[in-house]
Parts: structure tokens; C-alpha cells; sequence
């Protein structure tokens, strides 16, 4: 498994008590060594059995990040209600060794910038890796992204001069430069110690 990206996982499920299931979802939780929640909310699985029944399922789980040692705790959810693990249900762990993220593939757009920086972003867990544009004269759009700062994992803006692994490409465009604007679940980041110097044309 590695951070930040998606694994697939097959589960055995049953239901073992007397009332059928119905509008729950097999999720799951990443803790550390301590059992504290790094992750909480994994990604929904629905789920419908009668008492007594068995079956299989295949989940998506997504890799926490940063790579390092972790527990996955498979549980079930009602929404909006509860865990069922928080009621006393058997919630069965895991201690898994997520690795860090294949960077291999990553492809900077329209930019220069220090490609160890942006390949530790990557390796890290992030597909989409943004920094800050370094140009003597600013576009008023560009203004965001001035030089200075640190790490921002919810960045308001798209990220200019992307760096993304496949099969993320760029979605927008801001001041004539290519973008992209966090779509889906992909985790994303914007390290404005990242100096972007753009290929003008």
C-alpha cells in the first residue's frame, strides 16, 4: 500500500446477529500505534445482509499519509447515527507498512521548479503538488500564489503550474498558465516553499 493512493482489499463480512441490515456501509479508520485516529472517515462501501448471511466484497481503501506504520480498522457505519464499532462490534485490525508514494510518473506543467522538493511532496502521499510562481511582474490572478509561506492543504485557489501523476492532467487555466482545480478525492497540496518559475510563452 502506499500513501496516498488507492489499494484494493477484499473483506469477509457477516452478519452475525438477529435483525437484517439495512442502509450501512463497510468503511474504515487508519490508527496509529496507540489506537488514535490518524483517518476516520474511509471511503463508503454499501453493504445489505439478513441474519446469518456471509459474503465477500471488494473495497477501495485510500493510503493515509504520510508512509509509516499504521492499523486499519475495518467498521461499519450507519450515517448520521453511528459506528457500529463504538457500540461494541467486533472491528478487525490490521498493522500495515504504507509505503511511499510511486513518484515516477509525476509530469510538472508549463514550469520549472526543484524537483526533489516537488518529488518528496509526491512521494509523501499528494498527486497534485502546487507552489508558488516566481515572476518579476505578477498578474493580479497570480497574487495568491506569491512566494512566502508554507504548507497549505486546503488552499483555496487551483494550483498553477501543476505538478500531477498520471492520470490526473490539468482542468483550468489561470493568467494563460495551466491549472488544476482539486476534483474527486485525490489528495492534493500547495507548498508555497515550492518556487514555480513558468515557461512563458
Amino acid at each position: 500500500m502506499q500513501a496516498g493512493a488507492l489499494t484494493s482489499a477484499r473483506a469477509a463480512i457477516e452478519n452475525a446477529g438477529s435483525a437484517a441490515w439495512r442502509d450501512l456501509n463497510v468503511s474504515y479508520h487508519w490508527l496509529d500505534d496507540h489506537g488514535n485516529p490518524i483517518v476516520w472517515d474511509g471511503i463508503r462501501h454499501p453493504v445489505s445482509a439478513v441474519p446469518g448471511e456471509r459474503f465477500e466484497l471488494d473495497l477501495q481503501v485510500r493510503g493515509p499519509i504520510p508512509p509509516g506504520r499504521y492499523r486499519l480498522a475495518l467498521d461499519l457505519v450507519d450515517e448520521h447515527r453511528f459506528w457500529l464499532g463504538e457500540l461494541g462490534n467486533f472491528t478487525p485490525e490490521l498493522d500495515v507498512e504504507v509505503q511511499p508514494r510511486d513518484a515516477a510518473g509525476a509530469r510538472l506543467f508549463g514550469a520549472d521548479g526543484d524537483p526533489e522538493l516537488i518529488a518528496a511532496a509526491h512521494r509523501e502521499g499528494y498527486a497534485a503538488v502546487g507552489g508558488s510562481i516566481d515572476l518579476r511582474r505578477r498578474p493580479r490572478e497570480l497574487e495568491p500564489y506569491e512566494p512566502g509561506g508554507g504548507r497549505n492543504p486546503a488552499f483555496a485557489h487551483p494550483l498553477v503550474c501543476p505538478s500531477l501523476l498520471p492520470p490526473l492532467e490539468p482542468n483550468d487555466e489561470v493568467a494563460g498558465l495551466p491549472a488544476w482545480r482539486p476534483e474527486g478525492d485525490e489528495p492534493w497540496l500547495y507548498d508555497a516553499r515550492i518556487r514555480l518559475r513558468p515557461r512563458l510563452r
